[in-house]
């Protein structure tokens, strides 16, 4: 699947809230697996997906800190849940929250989408950690050097909302996600 990156766009892809999608990975995030709901909302095929880094989703709006945060806890043997903006091969974008986790041979990320007012928090978040991200890299430094700079700007903004570590974060981040959830699927 080479080729140019798709041109993002201010086009939100839908997904129901009562979907759940899911991926597996290699160690080195090759994509292994995943399912039907995965492949529509990315607007790619199962067969485009099969072999591909899952980075072939990442959109140009994610810090590299949270990525790097992630790698971080994975290559620890330690789950995580994030927030995660996905970028479509038509160029369109979605977010969820992904948990992903060390299995046999790789990595299992399961996603839902975020319906709790957090993430309304969350995007700010990230637009300004991107934004520290990208005044290092224009002034010539490496990926490296932009997330050592928004880490900790990352680490600040958390305990401003009461999070003094990430695990703190994600450990309230996921039951209000997974409550916002069952309201929406009750009052249908």
């Amino acid at each position: 699947m080479a080729g140019p990156r798709p041109t993002p766009t201010h086009v939100e892809r839908p997904f129901d809230v009562a979907e759940l999608f899911f991926s597996t990975t290699n160690r080195k995030g090759i994509i292994q697996s995943g399912n039907d709901v995965f492949a529509r909302v990315s607007g790619y095929t199962e067969a485009e997906l099969l072999g591909q880094p899952h980075n072939v989703i990442r959109h140009p709006d994610m810090p590299r800190a949270v990525f790097r945060l992630l790698w971080d806890y994975l290559e620890a043997e330690r789950p995580i849940a994030a927030y995660v903006k996905n970028l479509a091969k038509d160029g369109g974008y979605y977010w969820v929250l992904a948990t992903a986790g060390p299995v046999e041979d790789g990595y299992l990320s399961v996603r839902l989408k975020p319906t709790s007012p957090l993430l309304a928090t969350v995007e700010a978040l990230y637009a300004e950690l991107r934004g520290v991200e990208q005044e290092v890299e224009a002034a010539g430094g490496r990926p490296a050097d932009a997330i050592a700079a928004s880490t900790p700007v990352l680490a600040e903004r958390l305990a401003a909302l009461g999070f003094t570590t990430y695990d703190n974060f994600m450990h309230a981040a996921l039951p209000m996600e997974i409550r916002a959830r069952h309201i929406a699927l009750a009052d249908r």
